[in-house]
């Protein structure tokens, strides 16, 4: 396969990944988290990220072979010899995209997870402790 097939290969895989990437985004944003559906994103976006790792290994592995040495240095001279250097560019900006919404995501969750936490621990102080267990789960009071 030519390095310009492969390239239009890798770019159609981060899509995909982005395209998973903003529908986490989207379901990040609710008001109510639907936690079941971004269980699905997650194996969703894993998957994506499995193939994009196939098909890296596979171009890095070709890249090495002709001699053109590792990393982006390398990369670039295959591309620019195999006359795809756009395509590789394209690759990388796609690469740069998902980056930056899979941190946006990440930090969209860690705020939501530490907005919780307040919570729990302003009921639990209201409630003597006894409202919620460390599990977040309602404690029943038997007494």
């Amino acid at each position: 396969m030519s390095l310009a097939k492969h390239l239009a290969l890798q770019q159609q895989a981060i899509v995909e990944l982005v395209d998973w990437l903003e529908l986490e985004r989207r379901a990040l944003a609710q008001a109510k988290v639907d936690g079941e559906k971004l269980q699905e994103l997650t194996a969703c976006k894993q998957a994506a990220l499995q193939k994009l790792e196939q098909l890296e290994a596979i171009r890095s592995g070709a890249q090495l072979k002709l001699g053109y040495g590792a990393g982006r240095q390398g990369a670039q001279r295959a591309a620019q010899d195999a006359d795809c250097l756009a395509a590789w560019r394209e690759v990388q900006a796609l690469a740069r995209r998902a980056r930056e919404v899979n941190v946006a995501n990440g930090e969209a969750l860690r705020q939501r997870m530490a907005c919780n936490q307040r919570i729990v621990g302003f009921l639990n102080r209201i409630g003597g402790n006894k409202l919620y267990g460390p599990d977040g789960r309602t404690q029943r009071s038997d007494g």
